[in-house]
């Protein structure tokens, strides 16, 4: 069998299985068993693969078949300008949670050595691209989860990233004072779950899709914000208006909504002054 048999083949087999996007996956899977860029592999589609190859691959498309997440298969996953280690024990990073890091970054753009606090870190990605972006920010990631914590150490030995950890359920022990309070909650309600894709039903954990934690981790960080400090959360799209309406209730000031890439109100972000 050539290589662009092989390709071919998976295609059909990851369109049959419901994968959204089957060539680009069999391409990747493909490209990443054999250790060859996507450029290559365009380039050696006659080439006869060997048992030994076509073994190796073997596995790799039946996972993703059974769809289990592309990211958890590969093993490593692109977040903005890094590269994490991604699996079974953290949520996959999404694009959306890119522009929760796009406006983090914006709350603390002026300050020289940000102290912030990422919560419910999972894997690390926002904390890791806040630390990653803004060299002098002193970053704490928190999460309830001792197994996520784990992978989110191991992605701070790969990539080199000073992150303070802590094992917390929200801020629970944490002092502060920080100047930006930023989190992806878990934000996806129970009786949504039968409906939700494959890949994070079965297979991403459940504590951190499940949940409506937004209103009680901005009760929390009232009491370890600096005045003025930033609190940028992830939503879910059809109940961001809600969130950015329990935060002002809260006291928060200047509550925004924003969008992400595909125009879904996403990410909530406001002030803390309080009253004096």
């Amino acid at each position: 069998m050539t290589l662009g048999e092989l390709l071919a083949a998976t295609c059909r087999d990851l369109e049959r299985a419901g994968v959204d996007s089957p060539r680009l996956d069999a391409e990747l899977l493909l490209a990443h068993a054999l250790g060859l860029s996507r450029l290559e592999l365009y380039t050696s589609l006659d080439r006869q693969l060997g048992d030994p190859e076509r073994e190796a691959f073997g596995p790799l498309a039946e996972r993703r078949g059974r769809r289990e997440p592309l990211a958890y298969v590969l093993g490593d996953w692109g977040f903005r300008r890094l590269t994490l280690r991604t699996d079974a024990r953290a949520l996959v990073p999404r694009p959306e949670t890119e522009i929760v890091v796009e406006r983090a970054l914006a709350a603390i753009a002026g300050l020289a050595a940000p102290r912030v606090v990422d919560v419910g870190t999972g894997g690390g990605a926002i904390a890791f691209a806040i630390a990653d972006e803004h060299p002098g920010a002193v970053v704490t990631a928190t999460d309830v989860s001792a197994a996520a914590l784990a992978l989110a150490r191991e992605n701070a030995g790969r990539l080199g990233l000073e992150v303070a950890f802590a094992e917390t359920s929200v801020l629970a022990g944490q002092a502060g004072p920080f100047d930006l309070v930023v989190s992806n909650p878990p934000y996806v309600d129970e009786a949504e779950v039968p409906s939700l894709p494959p890949e994070v039903r079965d297979f991403e954990p459940r504590v951190a899709v499940v949940g409506a934690l937004a209103a009680e981790l901005a009760a929390a960080a009232r009491a370890v914000l600096v005045p003025g400090g930033a609190l940028v959360l992830e939503s879910h799209s059809e109940h961001a208006r809600e969130v950015a309406a329990a935060v002002a209730e809260l006291g928060y000031r200047e509550a925004t909504i924003g969008r992400d890439l595909t125009g879904a109100e996403r990410v909530v972000e406001a002030r803390w002054r309080p009253e004096t």
